[in-house]
């Protein structure tokens, strides 16, 4: 294996109009998919693709913020980098000025996702092997260095990290057969907030046809019989037997949010999405106790570990939605899955990539840290985009073979 070293970043862009109403949610209304693409060019070699999701217009800060935060990246040898890679987040995360600017969020958090996940996929590429395979076939030793545990060691320290990779690895063989059968997918596409009641009526007849066994509908209507008379149609139109979601987007207050689970509570949504503001860990805290059995999922816009520790140890989440283009990128990805790992919460990204990378890390968490099977959202919007788009057959995501992270974008 050769050396491939790190000559120039550069950035791109990248922004996708959407059909009439998809995409839109609550409070999101008329989107556009967009992403701000990091690309870490060698000489000869592959490139690393990276990237993190926006909504539009702010692409081009995003794109500045990489170009800064990257600067130190080039003349590094990819194995080199990669065998340390926690310090190099630390440092990336932790840059004396630049770190103003969050800390840990916002603009420069994005940036951070889009260049680490640009290494990632460099690496991958670098060793031939797709990244599902790259992250199990190394130590734990190899995984824990990859991380920046800072701030999190009141709850998981490198040491307790390592042992818990460590301790997983007799068990793989019984959860290898995802790597043959493939990991169930969820369809958020019938029930954008935009669409007719028509519309999701047929979406949902061709999502179940196809195989999916979970779909998710947009709720947070300014007039709740609207929700309430949308979530019924779905709930009858799927049966009692496929799981329905039900994605807020944090329009609700917390006396709304209080009121409308309940009202919802009859129709047995799998969970609850965003109820609430994302900051607001309290509130989530007391909602979970307050709409118990119904469960709350959250993490589209929790930014890094920190708040995720937060969330975990208030009670305030039961299902992880975890983003790596959303958070710091694989790296943090991968400490957020320890986290809930560690204590009994299950992970279901969102997938701000549209299941791309993700397909890749849900491998690695059941197979390497024991995660259970759930299932992983589905949004096929930008596949014609993709190099490699994901393979989706009969509501299950096929395993990608090739090598890197499935992020490469057509020019």
């Amino acid at each position: 294996m050769g050396s491939t070293v790190i000559r120039s970043i550069a950035t791109q862009d990248r922004r996708f109009a959407l059909a009439p109403g998809a995409g839109g949610d609550a409070i999101h209304r008329d989107p556009y998919y967009a992403y701000a693409v990091a690309l870490l060019n060698t000489d000869a070699g592959p490139r690393g693709t990276g990237f993190a999701l926006t909504l539009g217009p702010g692409t081009p800060l995003v794109c500045q913020a990489i170009d800064l935060l990257a600067a130190p990246l080039v003349g590094r040898e990819i194995e080199e980098l990669m065998a340390s890679f926690g310090q190099t987040f630390n440092a990336l995360a932790n840059h004396p000025q630049l770190r103003w600017l969050g800390p840990h969020k916002g603009v420069v958090q994005l940036a951070l996702a889009a260049i680490t996940n640009a290494c990632f996929d460099l690496w991958a590429k670098a060793r031939g092997l797709p990244l599902w395979r790259l992250l199990l076939d190394l130590t734990p030793e190899q995984i824990t260095a990859l991380l920046d545990l800072r701030y999190l060691d009141d709850l998981l320290t490198p040491q307790a990290a390592t042992a818990l990779i460590a301790e997983q690895i007799p068990s793989r063989p019984e959860r290898s057969a995802v790597l043959r059968d493939g990991y169930p997918g969820y369809d958020t596409s019938v029930g954008w907030f935009g669409y007719s009641d028509a519309q999701v009526r047929e979406h949902v007849r061709r999502s179940t046809a196809a195989g999916f066994g979970a779909v998710k509908l947009k709720v947070g209507s300014a007039d709740a019989e609207h929700d309430l008379r949308r979530a019924a149609m779905v709930r009858d139109s799927v049966g009692p037997d496929v799981k329905l979601m039900l994605d807020a987007n944090q329009q609700w207050s917390v006396p709304q949010a209080m009121r409308m689970c309940a009202q919802l509570q009859p129709l047995n949504p799998y969970w609850i999405e965003e109820p609430t503001h994302p900051d607001d860990i309290l509130a989530h805290q007391a909602l979970a106790r307050a709409v118990a059995p119904m469960r709350i999922a959250v993490g589209e816009h929790i930014p890094n570990s920190v708040l995720f520790k937060n969330f975990i140890q208030a009670g305030a989440m039961h299902f992880v939605q975890v983003d790596c283009t959303r958070v710091g990128g694989v790296s943090e990805f991968l400490t957020v899955s320890l986290l809930a790992r560690c204590a009994g919460r299950p992970v279901v990204p969102h997938v701000g990539d549209m299941g791309q990378i993700h397909q890749h890390l849900v491998l690695f968490n059941r197979v390497a840290l024991g995660h259970e099977v759930q299932f992983l959202e589905y949004i096929p919007h930008l596949r014609q985009h993709f190099v490699l788009p994901a393979q989706v057959e009969h509501g299950v995501y096929r395993i990608p073979q090739e090598p890197g992270s499935s992020a490469d974008l057509h020019a």
